[in-house]
């Protein structure tokens, strides 16, 4: 096993899931005041992604997969809004499940995970670069 290959076979695996946890973060983020259309209908409900680990079979490199996207089971928030026109009977509308905090804690995390696998593919290409010179060198 070519311990550069496995590393950034791991790298890459981790750019594509850490794109799509961002993809997912950005979609809560721009639903979160997204209700139902008709009184009393459920609004947005948050997303959630799960990774998972498995081999890869060219590299031999232990890589991560987005294994799942579901959604949050947690209740909707309920606001008084009597005018809105996904108020029920008493005036209360059902709101995403989405917190801001969360979401951008979760958007930063994947923001510095993403910039870290970027990183180890940086470094092994420079570190490629680096024996090639040598090689040429001598």
């Amino acid at each position: 096993m070519d311990p550069l290959k496995a590393a950034s076979a791991s790298a890459y695996s981790g750019l594509a899931a850490q794109s799509m946890r961002m993809r997912i973060t950005a979609e809560n983020i721009s639903n979160a005041e997204s209700t139902g259309s008709t009184a009393g209908a459920d609004p947005y409900r948050r997303k959630t992604v799960s990774f998972a680990q498995e081999l890869d079979s060219l590299s031999g490199a232990n890589v991560v997969r987005v294994s799942e996207v579901g959604v949050d089971p947690s209740p909707f928030v309920v606001e008084y809004q009597p005018g809105h026109p996904a108020a029920d009977d008493k005036g209360n509308v059902k709101m995403p499940n989405v917190n801001m905090i969360v979401e951008m804690t979760d958007m930063r995390m994947a923001a510095r995970s993403y910039e870290a696998n970027l990183q180890v593919i940086r470094q092994g290409r420079e570190m490629s670069a680096s024996l090639v010179d040598l090689l040429r060198s001598t």
